[in-house]
């Protein structure tokens, strides 16, 4: 995640040759000195994120909201993780937590060393712990954090296909098609951010601040991508292809199948009232079990979307009024914006612990037989008959939560 720092620091903010200067290990102290406002590329986290809405944010809430996360997505990777519910939902459940748990531990020694330490005034230094710093709160989150809103269209599909299409659901949701599916999430997430591990160099500066001389990191784009490629057009081509295919177009698809699953539940009650009046008990049990997987399923997309289309939108127009120079709203105004989605998209990530628990009486027993009771044999043995939480496979090898 965080993605949107890069937003201000790279693609609109061009390191001119007058500030190319005194980039060296050994700065001859009688020249001149810039002062740190001469730099716009100075490496400090007061200049990409509005300081007084990040302080409480990251410095104060952050550290109880990563042990939180911790501690609920690390449950759900035990839970999930049980040999008796590794079945195709799951799966995909399962890299989920991981990548949302991921997501937010890589950045979180950074927001605990800046914001809670107090360290936010500092500029950072040397020059690895500046690469340290851009890979670890930038490329890395948005990496995990790609592959987690794809593995959510991926659950949302397949979900799709049990319901909507369970002739096909023996096909194609299998546990070795979901695990080429997940493989091939992560390979494309990788591949949309392993440029940007080389798009960025880092050189060390000296200058004045504070009335002392300090040494600090100025980064600037690589050279291949300022020789070879062009600022502009690499840096307009990996962010409308991030907002097309990453933000836009997923929150859309998963909008049109969660009407769709919706839709398809309403039909299946109705369905299920039926063969209740025909007192067909074990009909209506099958069914009222898929009901309930479908609509668990149905609340972890919708929270999902809750948090991710505010992004989407407020990532398309801050690109927007800064590719076309269109003045849609106040630049600091949308810098808030995006910070404010992003801290909302972390706090959302222990939520799916709380769904499971709620809505899911397989996951709860699992859980109870783990770490309440210690005995997970005795309560499993007939396993192999059941996926993910309440009830039994259907014919076509539903994953019934």
């Amino acid at each position: 995640m965080n993605e949107s720092v890069d937003i201000f620091t790279t693609i609109f903010t061009i390191l001119e040759d007058a500030y190319e200067i005194n980039i060296t290990n050994e700065t001859d102290m009688g020249s001149y000195l810039p002062n740190s406002s001469e730099i716009p590329t100075l490496l400090n986290i007061t200049r990409d994120v509005p300081f007084k809405y990040a302080m409480p944010l990251f410095g104060y809430i952050m550290p109880f909201l990563l042990l939180v996360t911790i501690v609920a997505n690390t449950l759900i990777v035990v839970v999930l993780a049980q040999r008796h519910m590794r079945t195709p939902t799951n799966l995909v459940l399962l890299a989920m937590a991981i990548s949302d748990l991921l997501t937010l531990l890589f950045p979180a020694p950074w927001y605990f060393y800046m914001y809670t330490l107090g360290n936010y005034n500092k500029v950072l230094f040397p020059i690895p712990a500046c690469y340290s710093y851009h890979y670890m709160y930038e490329v890395v989150p948005a990496f995990f954090h790609t592959a987690s809103i794809w593995l959510t269209l991926v659950l949302a599909v397949q979900r799709y296909i049990y319901v909507c299409h369970p002739t096909v659901a023996t096909t194609w949701c299998t546990v070795p098609r979901v695990v080429k599916a997940m493989v091939s999430v992560y390979l494309l997430a990788f591949f949309h951010q392993s440029t940007r591990i080389f798009d960025r160099v880092f050189h060390p500066i000296t200058f004045r601040w504070n009335s002392g001389v300090h040494t600090g990191c100025m980064f600037q784009t690589a050279s291949w991508v300022r020789n070879v490629i062009n600022e502009n057009v690499y840096f307009t081509y990996y962010y409308v292809f991030r907002i097309l295919f990453v933000h836009i177009g997923p929150c859309t698809a998963l909008v049109v199948l969660n009407v769709l699953l919706f839709q398809a539940l309403k039909e299946a009650q109705r369905k299920r009232d039926k063969l209740f009046k025909e007192n067909r008990k074990s009909e209506c049990k099958k069914l009222r079990d898929s009901n309930c997987t479908t609509l668990m399923l149905i609340v972890v997309v919708t929270v999902f979307l809750a948090v991710e289309i505010p992004l989407a939108v407020t990532t398309l127009l801050h690109v927007m009024q800064n590719a076309l120079e269109l003045q849609i709203a106040d630049y600091n105004d949308l810098n808030a914006t995006i910070l404010f989605t992003n801290f909302f998209i972390m706090l959302s990530y222990p939520f799916n612990f709380a769904i499971y628990c709620g809505m899911s009486r397989q996951f709860r027993e699992t859980f109870k037989d783990l770490f309440m009771m210690g005995n997970l044999v005795s309560r499993r043995e007939g396993s192999s008959r059941y996926s993910l939480v309440n009830g039994p496979r259907t014919s076509a090898h539903e994953t019934v939560l």
